[in-house]
């Protein structure tokens, strides 16, 4: 079994390697550990994707942390967090939840400028900086080589505002964040442009882009690291939609020919050694 620092490590090495790598984005154990016996060398959370699983809008930080512990168990590969606001307004509450996403096991971790108040939903600029930088502080004292990724949310949000955007990547760049992610870019131009304006690895989320882009474009423009967030989660909720549509609306059972055979499934768990 790879000890934290281990995993800490291959996962900044992922980060330092020449090109783009792919981190999909479990929602539980079952979903991390076919991801793991496939081949994929590093696992993010996912919070939509929790919440969509306890059937909610929202989930609360201790809710997001008991996954990130669900998560880090499954497998032996590094867990990157999906803390959202990091679970409070106060820079220093906010930093908190680095300690707690390390302490169940992740090795990584981001912190957004999202507020979570639909009315006033962005952080003003010198506030999202200082919650950067008292996160990038609670990063580093850690005991291992936490990689923390800061977030600008402006694209989510109603905000189309790209020089924005790029002037608070650069500045939470400039506090320290390790990563860099500014969900909501769509075109291939679009993310190189941000991705030509900071020195560090930029991760690309594909949940909000144009589907038809592949890991070489991403490369190409610049992408280190690239994301799904919860698309995954709601595909799967897509498929189970159609199966209850059909037997609600048809009295018919058709989808049953799609199903994973179970002893692919299996011979998966098995194949993939949880941590200890």
């Amino acid at each position: 079994m790879r000890s934290q620092m281990d995993k800490a490590k291959a996962f900044r090495e992922l980060h330092e390697r020449p090109g783009a790598f792919i981190i999909p984005n479990p929602w539980e154990a079952g979903t991390a550990k076919l991801l793991a016996a496939m081949g994929f060398e590093a696992l993010a959370t996912t919070s939509l994707g929790v919440a969509n699983m306890l059937g909610r809008a929202t989930v609360s930080l201790d809710e997001i942390i008991a996954n990130c512990r669900v998560i880090t168990a499954a497998t032996d590969l590094p867990v990157n967090a999906d803390l959202e606001n990091c679970g409070a307004h106060d820079p220093k509450q906010a930093a908190k939840a680095i300690r707690l996403a390390a302490e169940a096991g992740c090795v990584g971790g981001s912190i957004e400028d999202f507020t979570g108040d639909p009315k006033n939903p962005i952080y003003d600029f010198a506030l999202a900086v200082e919650r950067v930088h008292a996160a990038v502080e609670a990063a580093r004292a850690l005991p291992f080589p936490f990689m923390l990724t800061a977030r600008a949310e402006n694209l989510l949000h109603g905000r189309k505002d790209i020089d924005d955007t790029i002037k608070r990547l650069q500045a939470f760049e400039a506090a320290g964040a390790d990563v860099l992610y500014s969900p909501g870019l769509y075109d291939l131009a679009t993310i190189k442009t941000v991705c030509d304006s900071l020195r560090k690895p930029f991760n690309h989320v594909m949940g909000f882009a144009d589907p038809t882009l592949t890991i070489d474009q991403l490369s190409a423009a610049g992408v280190k690291r690239i994301s799904v967030g919860g698309a995954m989660a709601r595909v799967a909720l897509a498929a189970f939609l159609r199966c209850a549509n059909e037997m609600k609306d048809k009295g018919a059972f058709t989808y049953i020919r799609e199903m994973a055979p179970v002893k692919e499934v299996r011979e998966a768990f098995a194949k993939v050694q949880p941590s200890s």
